[in-house]
């Protein structure tokens, strides 16, 4: 007799992920970015360009960009960045040096240009660490137990951080964080961590001195009422404080009117406060705590390591922007420059930040659910 074959359960399909809720925020964040670009630019834009909607446009050109990387991102297996990481850090670098030797615009050089656009290298290179550390860490992850490797990962990519902070030390120090975070949730062993957080402190203080006009930025942060260069801090605080509970109203901010300088740049919040309270407010860092979320979810439930550590790469990126951001705009530390992610102008950052959210995206692609 034929031996009858007994019957398997049939296994449950894989289901592919894709992160919608992610891809949602960041698109709220977009529209709100766009609205508060126009309502805080258009006085000054008129003013200086005859033109309400000259920042708005440069800022929608630089979102349209970013959303085409992010579109083709999502198409793309994440794993094909990662035998580019070094070519790319590599190229980063290049350009973070040769800035350095370009014509000084408001006492920095931070752009090259490129025709009539421009870019800012330093952006470029917060995705450059990002792979590259991602990619370290994926290939190396039983060494980071030991406290030599954790050093030798953070010293490779130290010269970007030396070239950043001789133009840009604000940018410098997230870039910094971003790899102390990553490395630091990679590492069990945190003894590295300790040297690593008094080296740097060593490194600020050095790059602070060693030119005066970030010296002055203390002064400035602990009297700013003493100083001419503190006029835009307490113009800001001024905005903050007349704002109350649910603000004058979209578009109603008298701060805006040439009294807080460049409000559609690292001052925005304050503009947000003014027209739109403490509740706005809140609402705006509510968003930001649940794109952070979505991107720990994603990070969690990664199918490889790599696709985790760029994830967590971006998450950090985001929140040390956003928390550097709201603590300038309080006056909580001196001005540094940082902006606003996804709110405040700046086309290079805007392109960046908004393909950042496609990798992640690319990564969410590849989570299965049973």
């Amino acid at each position: 007799m034929a031996r009858k074959s007994k019957n398997k359960a049939p296994s449950k399909p894989h289901i592919q992920y894709f992160d919608y809720n992610l891809l949602a925020i960041v698109v709220l964040l977009l529209i709100f970015g766009m609205v508060m670009m126009y309502s805080a630019s258009a006085y000054m834009s008129t003013v200086k360009f005859n033109n309400p909607v000259y920042w708005l446009r440069k800022q929608a050109f630089a979102a349209g960009l970013g959303m085409a990387a992010l579109i083709v991102a999502i198409r793309l297996d994440y794993h094909i960045v990662r035998p580019l990481a070094f070519p790319f850090y590599c190229a980063s670098l290049v350009l973070c040096i040769y800035v350095l030797f370009t014509e000084s615009i408001n006492g920095s050089s931070r752009w090259i240009y490129i025709g009539k656009v421009s870019v800012q290298p330093s952006e470029l290179a917060k995705v450059a660490v990002i792979v590259l550390v991602a990619h370290l860490i994926a290939k190396i992850p039983r060494e980071l137990r030991d406290t030599k490797q954790v050093i030798k990962c953070f010293l490779i990519v130290s010269p970007i951080l030396g070239a950043v902070a001789l133009a840009n030390l604000s940018t410098a120090v997230i870039i910094a964080g971003i790899a102390f975070i990553m490395l630091f949730i990679a590492s069990p062993d945190k003894k590295a961590f300790a040297g690593l957080m008094a080296l740097g402190a060593v490194a600020l203080f050095v790059f602070v001195t060693a030119f005066s006009y970030r010296s002055e930025r203390i002064s400035v942060w602990l009297h700013p009422e003493d100083y001419d260069k503190g006029f835009q801090t307490l113009q800001g605080l001024y905005a903050i404080g007349s704002g109350g509970l649910f603000g004058r109203g979209l578009g109603e901010s008298i701060q805006k009117m040439g009294y807080v300088p460049e409000a559609q740049n690292d001052m925005i919040f304050s503009i947000i406060c003014e027209e739109l309270g403490i509740f706005g407010a809140v609402c705006i860092l509510v968003l930001y705590l649940l794109l952070i979320w979505r991107l720990m979810i994603i990070a969690m439930n990664a199918k490889d390591l790599f696709g985790s550590y760029i994830a967590i790469g971006i998450l950090s990126h985001i929140a040390l922007q956003v928390i550097l951001n709201i603590a300038v705009v309080t006056n909580t530390i001196p001005n540094t420059g940082v902006i606003l992610p996804f709110i405040s102008y700046g086309g290079t950052s805007m392109s960046i930040l908004v393909a950042e959210m496609g990798l992640a995206l690319s990564v969410s692609k590849g989570i299965e659910l049973t």
